[in-house]
């Protein structure tokens, strides 16, 4: 930890800082979710299932313009990592965000984050 500051401390506002920063841990689970959805292919996927609740690999690939192995390959990913979980019917294997997917993630950031960059390309 640095101590050696050529400027006064508030350590109030330290102290503050400090009891209301994230552990860790938290904060390792926060950026392995984040760093999940930092891919384009891997993010259209969690959009697409947000808005359709559930769909096959064939039909995502069709809704995303992309190929069946790119949506195999981030729906692997998202799904080791906790974010979709999968029902079969025969050999149909339906994909859905998890149950226990962070409503305030698909709400606040993904929707209002595409607001915000939507309203920033006219600057």
């Amino acid at each position: 930890m640095i101590t050696d500051h050529r400027h006064p401390i508030d350590a109030d506002r330290v102290a503050h800082a400090r009891s209301r920063l994230p552990t860790a841990d938290d904060v390792a689970r926060l950026t392995s979710v984040l760093s999940m959805l930092a891919d384009p292919v891997r993010l259209r996927l969690v959009y697409a299932l947000d808005v359709s609740e559930e769909m096959c690999v064939g039909d995502l690939a069709l809704a995303l313009g992309v190929s069946e192995d790119a949506v195999s390959y981030g729906l692997r990913l998202l799904r080791s990592s906790g974010l979709v979980t999968t029902r079969k019917v025969g050999r149909v294997v339906f994909n859905r965000l998890a149950a226990d997917f962070p409503a305030p993630l698909r709400e606040h950031c993904l929707r209002q984050l595409v607001r915000l960059t939507n309203d920033g390309e006219g600057k």
